[in-house]
């Protein structure tokens, strides 16, 4: 390995995972190090192996990868965070670079890209794909704007976000709460909070928000 860059991959789908591992060994400056499916394990695993570069998914069991990245951040400050994700939201960008994240990239992105994207943070740089960077700009150049256009989105925790993209996906409580290692009775209190803070009442009006936040493909 002498020479080249170390590669975390944490990513919950296995064929993801695979692709990911697969293309990224064709790069002959980079290595892969190790891999896991939640951030907890990612968490134990990567002081003891210290990568060049995590390549971070947000959307996992157990424990999102924002929440990872700010632990791994805060305990390992000299490892460079990219995120590879499906959500284009103003909101996920904002807290994952909050979180600590050095980049942010769509999956729906090019191979060409992802090396880009990982050779520009390892060298130091911040890299936002093309289609949320606009969105990251023009929110800093219009005061008030993600405030104005927020409403109850902001009162939700993380958690209850990942809940509210699950119950979008036609998951049933207990799916739910089996894949984020939480009780049925923590999934429908969190369902029973979402519901208050955004004044809605039912699973259809939910799923009808979460399409429009773009926590879903339709």
């Amino acid at each position: 390995m002498l020479g080249r860059q170390s590669i975390y991959i944490v990513e919950d789908q296995n064929l993801v995972r695979a692709g990911l591992r697969a293309l990224l060994a064709q790069e002959t400056d980079f290595a892969i190090v190790g891999e896991a499916d939640n951030g907890r394990d990612a968490i134990q695993a990567i002081p003891g192996l210290a990568p060049d570069l995590v390549l971070m998914d947000l959307t996992m069991p157990g424990m999102n990868g924002i929440e990872a990245i700010h632990t791994i951040k805060r305990r390992n400050p000299e490892v460079r965070m990219l995120v590879l994700t499906i959500h284009r939201t103003d909101e996920y960008v904002h807290e994952s670079l909050r979180a600590g994240a050095d980049g942010y990239m769509l999956k729906d992105g090019t191979h060409d890209e992802l090396r880009l994207a990982i050779r520009s943070v390892l060298g130091g740089k911040t890299y936002l794909s093309p289609d949320v960077a606009d969105k990251v700009i023009h929110g800093f150049l219009v005061p008030g704007r993600a405030t104005a256009s927020a409403g109850g989105w902001e009162a939700l925790t993380l958690r209850e976000r990942e809940v509210l993209k699950l119950i979008a996906e036609g998951h049933p409580n207990k799916a739910i709460a089996r894949y984020l290692c939480l009780s049925i009775k923590t999934i429908e209190t969190h369902r029973s909070n979402m519901m208050k803070k955004l004044n809605l009442h039912n699973a259809s009006m939910l799923t009808s928000y979460a399409i429009g936040k773009g926590l879903v493909d339709v």
